[in-house]
């Protein structure tokens, strides 16, 4: 990552009209002094306010992110944001005429061209990544985010939209400029055809047509050209994720886990992250398992996995706790199509085996039972599973949720009742019994 801020070394401007309003608008971008952020400036209003591109600002996230202060508002900020951050574009000014950026094409690319046109100039002023050592998770409708500790940004995310003939996508990328520019700015917006009738009557979506954006319908692409990726939603997705998570302020270094991401979940982790970060990070107690306390749950990363069951690749079915207490315990086990018993277990079609769902429940509900007092560095035996249920399907780009509650638990022996889910969606769930030994 960048260590020094940047700006642009000259203004550029771009002319079109905005996607929801309609409104013909010509948005130019400024150079900006060090530490100054991105602001927006309506031109076109008696003393020419400015809001400032912040969470805090936000007061809308229906169908796209509005900035707001005092009687000032501009509208679906999420593409211009997406392309400063993804090109890293600390500080600038961001002129409008009227009260939202012009759509372009639906994607960030002729926002990309306007940086390009620019040119980019280093500053005199560290970078202060915004990195959080603990992670963060949000869930909104069917919408669930995680963060992740890391050194760099990186997003993973998965989408479907099945009802709209849109098959489950699923793409993790890791973010630098030239990975932004060549694989996620080009990605447009899109929407279903049966709901533009719906925002038109709303009074959005006045500005979208063939040209500005994807329509979808029947499971059919009606856009001019089709698409420019195979996977052109979910990489969309991945465009807007960034452009709202760069309203914490700071360059991100994370690992942010999206599924079915929407501005609402998206800007909701970011008020998560400013929290966290405002805070100093909570320290693991001595001697035991890597436990810390995060936005009012507790967590366990990776190395405290390790430490705490015995499994490892490619038994090791448990990818993070999100949340743990005395009885309750939730973790995430994301499934790509690397897994190993993608290889031999329905290779065509390929499917999760359910016993190896049982197994995930098992050792979530395993570190529930270590966790208690005197069982820290013993062994939690699986001993039998009751009521055992396999509702849907699991696929490669699903995320496992695992939640496990203790329904009995004295020194030894342990009882859980498990469920599995994808999104909202259960998908299997038993009843366990095991052993604590040495």
């Amino acid at each position: 990552m960048l260590k020094q801020q940047q700006t642009l070394k000259k203004a550029a401007s771009f002319s079109g009209i905005g996607l929801h309003t309609g409104n013909a608008v010509t948005m130019t971008l400024k150079p900006a002094a060090a530490g100054s952020g991105i602001r927006f400036k309506r031109m076109d209003l008696d003393g020419q306010p400015e809001v400032e591109a912040l969470i805090e600002n936000v007061v809308d996230t229906t169908r796209g992110t509005t900035l707001g202060k005092g009687n000032l508002r501009v509208h679906t900020v999420e593409h211009i944001m997406s392309a400063l951050s993804g090109c890293g574009v600390d500080n600038v000014g961001v002129e409008l005429n009227a009260n939202e950026p012009p759509v372009g094409d639906g994607s960030s690319r002729p926002y990309v061209q306007m940086i390009h046109e620019a040119g980019m100039a280093a500053q005199d002023a560290q970078r202060e990544p915004a990195q959080p050592s603990q992670p963060i998770w949000v869930s909104s409708g069917d919408s669930m985010m995680v963060v992740l500790p890391s050194d760099r940004l990186r997003v993973s995310c998965t989408i479907a939209f099945q009802a709209d003939g849109i098959e489950a996508q699923y793409l993790s990328v890791a973010i630098d400029r030239e990975t932004y520019e060549e694989q996620i700015a080009p990605c447009r917006t899109f929407c279903p055809y049966r709901d533009c009738e719906q925002l038109l009557k709303a009074g959005l979506l006045k500005g979208g047509s063939l040209e500005t954006g994807n329509i979808i319908q029947g499971g059919a692409v009606l856009t001019n050209g089709g698409l420019r990726f195979a996977d052109e939603f979910v990489r969309h997705k991945i465009l807007d994720v960034i452009g709202d998570l760069a309203l914490i302020g700071r360059p991100l270094a994370a690992h942010v886990i999206a599924v079915k991401p929407g501005h609402t979940a998206n800007c909701d982790l970011a008020r998560q992250l400013g929290r966290a970060l405002a805070k100093p990070a909570p320290q693991p107690a001595a001697g035991g398992p890597a436990v810390a306390a995060v936005t009012g749950a507790a967590a366990v990363d990776v190395y405290g996995l390790l430490k705490t069951l015995p499994h490892r690749y490619p038994f090791m079915l448990v990818d993070r706790v999100i949340h743990v207490d005395a009885d309750h315990i939730t973790a995430i086990k994301n499934v790509t199509i690397n897994e190993p018993y993608f290889q031999g277990h329905f290779p065509g079609h390929p499917v999760m085996p359910g016993v190896l769902q049982v197994e995930a429940m098992a050792q979530a509900a395993g570190i529930l039972m270590l966790r208690r007092d005197g069982n820290f560095g013993k062994l939690a035996y699986f001993m039998s599973a009751d009521k055992v249920k396999f509702r849907k399907p699991v696929v490669p780009g699903d995320q496992l949720i695992i939640e496990a509650e203790l329904t009995r638990a004295r020194k030894t022996i342990g009882r859980a009742k498990c469920v599995c889910k994808v999104g909202d969606d259960i998908v299997s769930e038993a009843e366990l019994m095991f052993l604590v030994n040495d």
